[in-house]
């Protein structure tokens, strides 16, 4: 599929109810309301495509750029082109999904998110936290420097509560998946969250709602599931 038909594909599939709630979460015009399903089957049809990805995220069109994200070979996936995606990703499911993804399963993505965290653009900063997440759920502990993933639940329980909305929120996803997939961490994490309580984010009158790290790594302690790597953070 070329790149005219498949926004012609999105534009056909765009559903009013799904725009209006995807406006209520973040995603910012243009976009049509196109659901992740369809999404999915086109990305069943094109498999990864770096090049069509590319073209796809370069139509500022928030569903074509969150498709982008799934199709796109994250190995080819350059430092300049990750850093293009992420100062265009000012809709929150792809500064807080499609880039972190693709960054973390790039060669550069932690290199790029420990300078995005530090980002004035709020929409930055919280990529650099999602792609931190990321890279704590993908990686073998071998491949981490934990010493540094340390340091990092350290500064989130000395920053969090006067960062900026979405940072907080994200920076309350990196506890958890520090605690949840990197075990060494796991006692650290739940200190950190202990030491901040409970954490404020203004969710624009949705009905989410932001997850106690301490009780989400307990679940996953219970089912015996600290550690356990994902294959994949794709959704």
């Amino acid at each position: 599929m070329t790149t005219a038909e498949i926004m012609a594909d999105l534009e056909l599939h765009g559903e009013p109810n799904i725009k209006k709630i995807l406006l209520k979460h973040g995603v910012k015009e243009p976009f049509f309301g196109v659901k992740v399903e369809h999404l999915k089957t086109i990305q069943k049809k094109v498999k990864n495509d770096y090049q069509l990805a590319k073209d796809l995220f370069a139509t500022g069109n928030a569903d074509a750029m969150y498709l982008a994200g799934l199709i796109t070979d994250d190995d080819k996936m350059t430092k300049a082109d990750l850093q293009t995606w992420v100062q265009h990703a000012v809709s929150q499911n792809i500064s807080e999904y499609t880039v972190p993804w693709v960054a973390a399963g790039s060669r550069f993505g932690y290199e790029l998110a420990l300078e995005w965290i530090d980002a004035p653009e709020e929409h930055i900063a919280a990529a650099g936290w999602c792609t931190l997440g990321n890279i704590a759920a993908l990686k073998p502990d071998s491949a981490l420097d934990i010493p540094a993933f340390k340091a990092l639940l350290a500064n989130v329980a000395e920053t969090i509560n006067a960062a900026p909305n979405r940072v907080k929120q994200t920076m309350n996803g990196f506890i958890i998946a520090a605690g949840a997939y990197i075990v060494a961490l796991t006692e650290e994490a739940i200190a950190a969250a202990n030491n901040i309580g409970t954490v404020e984010v203004d969710m624009n009158g949705t009905a989410c709602k932001v997850p106690s790290a301490v009780e989400y790594i307990n679940k996953i302690k219970a089912r015996g599931s600290l550690g356990k790597k994902k294959k994949t953070v794709k959704c």
